[in-house]
């Protein structure tokens, strides 16, 4: 029973967490990564994946985080997304790759644009107080993109095989 609802909400919450946490303060902790491929270590093998599906997805995984490295060192990203990303991409494997990063992509388009269009607006003086509000609104800042990271693993993750294992 614990370990079938680690499998079912030890990511998305997580992701959800990050999401928070990369809004509020443009920053996502190593620790959430490191935690969520320790969770991936640990839960893997109960939800019936073999040595060779878990090598594939840390192929995945780490093929994921030399490309957010990459994009990091181009300034494209912040390298707490770039993790982040890795990570997900590790529980989502190559079956569900595409899939994530297509509407992570989405995602992140829809709240670029949008924070793009809200920034050309004047900050109402009742917003401007809250710091978070502030960064957010500051055109030198760059897109909190683990939001879409985490919605895009609430759309994602149900139909993963993490999940249908259990239906």
């Amino acid at each position: 029973m614990l370990v079938e609802l680690g499998i079912i909400f030890l990511l998305p919450a997580v992701m959800v967490f990050a999401g928070a946490l990369d809004l509020f303060t443009m920053t996502i902790s190593n620790r959430i990564s490191i935690g969520l491929v320790a969770g991936f270590v640990l839960l893997a093998p109960f939800a019936g994946f073999g040595w060779e599906t878990i090598a594939l997805h840390f192929v995945t995984g780490a093929a994921m985080l030399v490309l957010g490295i990459a994009a990091f060192a181009a300034g494209w990203i912040g390298g707490g997304d770039a993790k982040l990303f890795a990570a997900a991409s590790l529980w989502m494997g190559h079956e569900y790759l595409y899939e994530y990063a297509l509407v992570t992509s989405i995602f992140g388009g829809v709240l670029t644009l949008g924070l793009l269009l809200a920034r050309r607006m004047p900050l109402p003086a009742g917003l401007a107080g809250q710091t978070w509000i502030a960064r957010l609104h500051d055109a030198g800042q760059g897109v909190p993109y683990g939001v879409a990271m985490a919605l895009a693993v609430l759309v994602v993750y149900p139909q993963t095989r993490w999940l249908q294992g259990l239906i």
